[in-house]
């Protein structure tokens, strides 16, 4: 019968008493068991002397279960470390309330044996351990004993050594393998990690590997996890004789278990003060297999001296969130142990939920690993209390996302901790703060921990975090307990960047400043961790304190599109999580710079939804009729504009307007920048006129509030002056910016920025009324200005560099424009990048000039690229957009494809009429360019020519240059329709036209030279020369679109209200 047990049925016949249930590193302690136990009669099944060679071992296993009345587990750390063996048997056993659970060393055991009645065999001598195991059984006396205690000399063979009291050999050399301290149990679920592989070669190479490894990395991230499971498995593969796990928390810890250890492997008093000592000589002269664990060493200072020898039979591993040079060097090398992966964290999610029967989407744990960072501790914390309080994986990442829910209230209570973990991912990290803030300087990692706490996790630039507002925040919160001469002292750079390394080395940061824009990165938890512990007045000043060093570290202008993009990134992470801080007392002016930056990047788009929300937000904040929220409608007007919807940007404008009226009056200066807007974007809305007579009105009211000198009467001026060029005066607003210029130069000087800006319109103005060369030179004597005040990569020296290689074109050079052109798309998108504004519109002039230069195929191509690229960053029914359109529609033209060019513009046109409206400018270009490729598509298409011709006339009038180029082609066209009667109605209206023509532009502009030219051509078609040749030498000049000139055109006098400051400036 069993042991303790009823006599066995019939039907459940016991062909064993006992079944003894272990694992390899317990074997010893195994078969002194089975040895005592058939040493007293009974019979015995184990896997050492019973598992036959090649059997299953599961099936075997479950086999012996159902044979035996008894099952006795061998328990230790290392049993409950590797469940694929033992969750059968304890089911099993469990089943039938047959399991004895015998202890072995110091060990929990897990929940589902906690009921369970166990015994200790462990620090106990053989006679106590052997009563204890009978007792365990059932056996009320032992009726026969061990065949001999096997510490003798010569113990029989078939008797087992008793593991509790190891003999010792020659020299004090173990006689079997020893472990000293108890390396955790591996996670439930651990999660197979490059690191793990790296461990495993680390012990490869026979004495060649690197002997001391180092896992270091933020708290939280599994570095323990990492070396318990290498430790288990060096331990089960039988890879080392000795294993000596410490807790390295300190120096006394660690030398308390090199003492126990010395005393377990030389016989040494463990109370011994040289202990320590003799483990490492034992250490350096043993030719046993050794591993060293040091974990979680907080300090480098503590292992001086203690550091075990570099021996080829020999491997250190160590665990810290420390990253100081102390650490490694030569025989040590370190492994950076980093998060999980997106998918390491999903798997270890679903694993965790799988055993207590969850079903939860995948979506939603992807993402709910995602708002964890991929954080080991927090995913493993989170799963508990997902299951504690029956959450699916959705809810728990809407109570993640409510602010107000401290993380410390998101994660299991203490006594729920998964894995044996001894803190909260909320309490996880404030050790390492106040060793942080320890270092030099002392107490200031704490608060630079603060600032980089509200700022984006995913990268800081360096310039923020030691601008002169950080400064100042780390001078006023420095830690208290400081060296009172340095806490009287105003904290500098050097000292900022201290403190961003003290915090580096503890593994709360990673601050690398081989990459300054993005030089500090930050877990999102250790920022909320941060955040949450500091209380509302201090939160409130730090949001303020972080917007003022972005602002600081904020250039002027934006030249490196990357630290720009960082800067934005910054602010918006800020704004985030700041509550209201940023909007009381008053928007921060961090707001309104990041806004602009987006458009000025070029992201037009995002600027305007930028502004929408901040409208919207500042509703809330500060109510409609804030000055704040007035300027964010303004800014927001103003990217609609620049985005491509002038009309809807003018209709905000008067809205905004009649607020401005209404609550400021008329002569208020913000009032007047409203007005400076609105006709600013009635010109670009295609009505250049009323754009005239706006800032006509406007000048009157500017000159009377503010006088002749002031910097917005000037703007008002230089605006007046562009848009009577761009309604088609171009000699008065030469003659205007001319006067503007005198001014400049009397109030500031040759080298102002204003006073360069408006040479450049003079130029541009002069050159549409005289000789390209003119033009060039003019340009070419401001750029060399330019160089020297602003500098090559300045945005105005680019643009006049632009405006040289179109005058270049102009003047009869097109391949050398497109060379010139070519070298400023280089610097261009070194500067600002490929997605800027300006880099699209020189690809633009390249492609153009490329095809004036006898490359249609290649314009054309390239026009295609750029169309993908515009419609990616601008959208479909962007002005510029449309203008590419247009263009590449004229080289598929040019290129031999008429009927696509035809089909081209005909879509476009569709487009243009949606957007702008029969009458703009660019639609009657496109009416102008359709009639031309459906004339060269079909030779009877003159009567939408005469159409286009008719409305620009009624629009325009006579006089207007698209008035006068309509009649150009109209005239070409019934030239080239016709014979020689044709011709000679072509030759003419030519002679009309250059009456016209001189009247209106001079004898030297370029338009009139070319009507000179087409006169002659068609007298001489009407005299009978050679009518085809002719034609195809003409028909290029006629066809052609707007020369890229016209895309630069001047620089109107924006006024941009709340760009650096929530108080709009007076320009």
């Amino acid at each position: 019968m069993g042991i303790g047990d009823p006599p066995a049925t019939p039907d459940t016949p016991a062909a064993v008493d006992v079944f003894v249930s272990y694992t390899a590193a317990d074997e010893a302690w195994a078969l002194w068991v089975a040895a005592v136990l058939e040493a007293e009669g009974r019979r015995v099944a184990i896997e050492a002397w019973d598992a036959p060679a090649g059997t299953n071992l599961i099936v075997w296993i479950s086999q012996q279960m159902a044979r035996a009345a008894r099952t006795v587990a061998i328990c230790s750390q290392a049993y409950f470390t590797f469940h694929w063996r033992t969750t059968q048997e304890w089911t099993g056993a469990l089943a039938s309330n047959t399991l004895i659970p015998l202890r072995v060393e110091e060990c929990a055991l897990p929940p589902v044996l906690a009921s369970i009645a166990y015994r200790d065999l462990h620090h106990v001598d053989e006679p106590t351990a052997r009563r204890r195991l009978l007792e365990a059984l059932g056996l009320a006396a032992p009726t026969r004993v061990s065949s001999g205690f096997p510490g003798g000399a010569a113990p029989a063979p078939a008797a087992a050594a008793f593991p509790g009291q190891p003999p010792r050999g020659a020299a004090g050399i173990p006689a079997r393998r020893i472990r000293v301290g108890m390396p955790p149990r591996v996670a439930d679920h651990f999660q197979h990690r490059p690191a793990v592989d790296d461990l495993a070669h680390a012990v490869d190479g026979a004495g060649t590997a690197v002997a001391c490894q180092v896992l270091a990395g933020m708290g939280g991230v599994g570095k323990t996890q990492l070396a318990a499971h290498h430790a288990h498995q060096m331990w089960q593969s039988g890879a080392v004789d000795v294993l000596v796990w410490v807790v390295a928390a300190s120096r006394e810890q660690i030398q308390t278990v090199y003492a126990r250890a010395a005393a377990d492997l030389t016989g040494t008093d463990p109370t011994d003060p040289t202990a320590a000592e003799a483990l490492l000589g034992w250490l350096a002269d043993t030719e046993k297999r050794w591993l060293i664990v040091l974990d979680d060493v907080a300090d480098p200072a503590d292992l001086r001296g203690l550091w075990p020898p570099d021996r080829p039979n020999g491997r250190v591993l160590v665990t810290t969130r420390r990253k100081d040079a102390a650490l490694t060097g030569p025989g040590r090398h370190r492994v950076d142990v980093d998060l999980f992966t997106s998918e390491e964290a999903s798997a270890y999610l679903t694993a965790i939920l799988a055993v207590h029967e969850r079903d939860d989407d995948p979506a939603q744990i992807d993402r709910l690993a995602a708002d964890l960072g991929y954080l080991p501790l927090a995913l493993s914390q989170a799963a508990a209390y997902l299951v504690d309080q029956d959450l699916d994986c959705a809810t728990y990442r809407d109570l993640l996302a409510d602010r107000a829910q401290p993380l410390a209230d998101l994660a299991p209570d203490d006594s729920g901790l998964p894995d044996d973990q001894q803190a909260t991912v909320a309490a996880a990290w404030s050790l390492s703060i106040d060793r942080a803030d320890q270092l030099r300087p002392a107490g200031l990692a704490r608060p630079m921990l603060e600032l980089a706490a509200a700022l984006e996790p995913n990268g800081v630039p360096e310039a923020v975090l030691t601008s002169p507002p950080a400064l100042e925040y780390l001078t006023a919160h420095r830690t208290p307990g400081s060296p009172p001469d340095r806490d009287a002292r105003p904290v500098d750079t050097r000292d900022a960047r201290s403190a961003l390394r003290a915090l580096h080395r503890l593994s709360l940061l990673d601050h690398v400043s081989a990459n300054p824009h993005q030089a500090v990165r930050i877990h999102q938890l250790i920022q909320r961790a941060v955040r949450e512990q500091l209380p509302p007045d201090r939160q409130h000043t730090l949001a303020r304190a972080a917007g003022d060093a972005l602002l600081a570290a904020w250039p002027e202008v934006e030249r490196d599109t990357d630290l720009a993009q960082a800067l934005r990134a910054n602010t918006t992470t800020l704004a985030a999580h700041s509550g209201d801080a940023l909007w009381q007392p008053g928007l921060h002016p961090a707001l309104f710079v990041a806004g602009n930056s987006l458009g000025n990047a070029g992201l037009v788009a995002a600027a305007v939804a930028f502004f929408e929300h901040l409208n919207t937000a500042a509703d809330h904040h500060l109510g409609p009729d804030d000055p704040d929220t007035l300027i964010i409608r303004g800014n927001l007007a103003f990217w609609q504009r620049a985005g491509g919807d002038p009309a809807g940007a003018s209709r905000a404008f008067e809205v905004l307007l009649d607020d401005y009226l209404r609550l400021l009056g008329p002569d208020h200066p913000d009032t007047l920048i409203t007005r400076h807007n609105l006709a600013l974007s009635r010109g670009e809305a295609g009505d250049p006129a009323g754009a005239v007579e706006a800032f006509e009105q406007l000048l009157t009211d500017r000159l009377r509030v503010l006088g002749p000198d002031h910097p917005s009467t000037l703007a008002t001026r230089h605006n007046l002056a562009f848009w009577r060029g761009k309604a088609g005066d171009g000699a008065g607003a030469a003659s205007a910016f001319e006067e503007l210029l005198a001014d400049y130069l009397r109030l500031l000087g040759p080298d102002h920025p204003d006073t360069l800006k408006t040479r450049h319109n003079l130029a541009f103005w002069r050159a549409e009324a005289e000789d390209p060369a003119v033009a060039a030179s003019d340009f070419e004597k401001l750029l060399t200005d330019q160089l020297r005040v602003l500098g090559p990569d300045h945005p105005d020296a680019l643009a006049s560099r632009s405006y040289l290689a179109d005058w270049q074109a102009v003047a009869g050079d097109p391949a050398g424009a497109a060379a010139e052109t070519e070298a400023l798309l280089t610097d261009r998108l070194r500067v600002l990048g490929p997605d800027h504004p300006d880099t699209l519109t020189t690809r633009e002039h390249l492609a153009f000039w490329r095809g004036e230069a006898g490359d249609g195929a290649g314009a054309a191509s390239s026009y295609r690229e750029l169309l993908t690229e515009q419609l990616r960053l601008l959208g479909p029914d962007h002005p510029d957009t449309l203008t590419v359109r247009g263009r590449l529609a004229f080289w598929r033209g040019a290129a031999g494809d008429r009927a696509g060019a035809a089909s081209a513009f005909e879509e476009l046109l569709d487009d243009q009429l949606r957007l702008l409206g029969p009458d703009h400018p660019d639609t009657l270009t496109t009416w102008d360019q359709l009639a031309f490729w459906q004339r060269e598509a079909d030779p009877d298409a003159i009567a939408d020519f005469e159409e286009v011709l008719t409305d620009r006339l009624r629009l325009l009038g006579p006089d207007h240059p698209d008035t006068l180029r309509s009649l150009s082609q109209l005239a070409a066209l019934q030239g080239w329709a016709g014979d020689q009667a044709g011709a000679a109605r072509a030759a003419d209206d030519f002679e009309e036209l250059l009456d016209s023509y001189l009247r209106v532009l001079g004898p030297d502009h370029p338009d009139t030279l070319a009507t000179r030219d087409y006169l002659a051509y068609w007298r001489e078609q009407a005299g009978g020369s050679r009518r085809n040749q002719a034609a195809d030498g003409a028909s290029g000049d006629l066809q052609q679109p707007q020369s890229p000139r016209g895309d630069h055109h001047p620089d109107p006098g924006q006024e941009h209200a709340g760009d650096r400051e929530p108080d709009p400036p007076t320009s």
